[in-house]
């Protein structure tokens, strides 16, 4: 078993950084070889993954622990792979996302194919941290639209304009 571990710090609050890593139809927005990602039941999520043309679903059981901020997540069928996200606030507008993923490089290479050996292990940690940097930027994107106050409110006899609608 293989386990990668990388952090990214994030200009959020932990909360925003939380709800966005809840948001699994978004999946494909950050996570490299998602192509489509859909909740179902209480922790369940199916994934359709496509890596170096090979496509894949996967079941997938997403769990939390709450208020330790970390969630972790395992294959359910398949190749078996498992991880944990882990969200530290750093102060009120700054978060540290870590993930750790356990993976077997020999089962990723059978369902997958392509490079083998050390070249496997550095093309997915080259995927984690685009991922992360991928999640970066969305969550920041986000938080920043949601502080954009308002336009005003423009009066026009017999018309009512809400933020510009």
């Amino acid at each position: 078993m293989s386990t990668l571990e990388e952090q990214i710090d994030i200009e959020a609050p932990v909360l925003a950084a939380w709800e966005q890593l809840h948001r699994v139809h978004d999946y494909p927005r950050f996570v490299d070889g998602v192509r489509r990602a859909q909740p179902h039941g209480r922790n369940l999520a199916h994934l359709e993954v496509e890596i170096d043309g090979a496509g894949r679903d996967v079941e997938t059981e997403i769990t939390d622990r709450g208020r330790g901020r970390v969630m972790t997540w395992r294959t359910l069928d398949g190749l078996p792979l498992h991880g944990a996200f882990a969200l530290r606030p750093l102060d009120r507008t700054h978060t540290r996302v870590q993930i750790r993923v356990e993976y077997d490089p020999r089962e990723v290479h059978e369902v997958f194919g392509g490079p083998g050996g050390f070249a496997l292990a550095g093309a997915i940690e080259r995927s984690v941290r685009t991922d992360l940097a991928r999640f970066r930027e969305l969550v920041e994107a986000r938080v920043a639209a949601a502080a954009v106050p308002p336009e005003p409110v423009v009066q026009t006899p017999g018309i009512v304009s809400v933020n510009g609608i």
